[in-house]
């Protein structure tokens, strides 16, 4: 099986041609799982399968998008990122604009500069969701989702929940550097309120335009970036009138710009580089 390894910010994927040459015919996740383990396979965040769309003039590919532990995700903005920098570098869509169908619509990736491997997308994401049916999350009747005071065992953790396509639930901390990743993240991305789990970020407000953030991904861990959770990020902290758009999320590797003026559509801006192509046995 034929694999292009890209990432965002060290959030990293690996990019399959479904159907291609090597295909095994094995359930995806557990396809995703093998390959995304750090010490017995290449190693990933995730794995972005994906087809050329036949008769569909929307959208150039179709994806699947899965996670490090086997399981799909909605909507990955690294992810999805890469995918279109892979199409590039491949010359298999030659257009200005990448469109790609994920399951949680079509996503559009507009390449502005190129750099040797890294390339810079503007991505148009879609409309934050605040309806909790839709995100989905169990608050119960009329909770409000900005600055909800979250029930997590004898103590309660104020968080905002909203989502990109996939659930986000986020916090903030006077310093992001000591806030508990390691310990609060998986007990929120599990919690009993999210039927179908979390994403989960850790920010610290700069001031009106930047945010420091850490991230806890559903179906992975930590992770040196996130896309929809940058994204999340910006959004928790205009809704909660912390900042003021355009906000740069700053990452441990770099920089993602996020730019949405409710109730418009949020525009993701950042780099997707090219790491390797490697033949994996599937």
């Amino acid at each position: 099986m034929k694999l292009a390894k890209l990432h965002g910010l060290g959030n990293d994927f690996l990019i399959v041609k479904a159907g291609g040459p090597g295909d095994s015919g094995l359930p995806l996740g557990a396809v995703a799982q093998r390959a995304c383990h750090r010490h017995t396979g290449i190693g990933a965040d995730g794995v972005i399968f994906y087809q050329p769309t036949i008769g569909d003039g929307d959208a150039d590919v179709s994806a699947l998008i899965f996670n490090a532990d086997g399981s799909r995700a909605e909507m990955s903005g690294n992810g999805t990122r890469c995918l279109a920098a892979h199409l590039v570098r491949t010359c298999e869509v030659e257009a200005d604009v990448i469109r790609i169908r994920t399951v949680c619509g079509i996503k559009s990736y507009a390449l502005k500069s190129r750099s040797g491997s890294v390339y810079i997308f503007e991505s148009s994401l879609g409309h934050p969701v605040t309806d909790p049916a839709r995100i989905p999350v169990r608050l119960g009747s009329g909770a409000e989702l900005v600055d909800f005071p979250l029930a997590v065992g004898h103590e309660s953790v104020r968080v905002t929940i909203t989502s990109m396509g996939n659930p986000h639930c986020s916090t903030f901390w006077p310093d992001v550097a000591r806030a508990p990743l390691e310990s609060l993240g998986p007990v929120l991305e599990r919690h009993e309120c999210f039927p179908n789990r979390c994403n989960v970020e850790f920010i610290q407000v700069l001031d009106r335009h930047r945010l420091r953030v850490r991230f806890w991904e559903r179906g992975v861990g930590p992770t040196l970036a996130s896309g929809t959770g940058s994204s999340a990020a910006a959004v928790a902290a205009i809704l909660n009138h912390h900042v003021d758009s355009p906000v740069e999320i700053e990452a441990e590797l770099g920089r993602l710009r996020v730019d949405w003026r409710p109730p418009g559509e949020l525009m993701l801006t950042g780099p997707a580089e090219y790491i390797c192509d490697v033949d994996f046995p599937a």
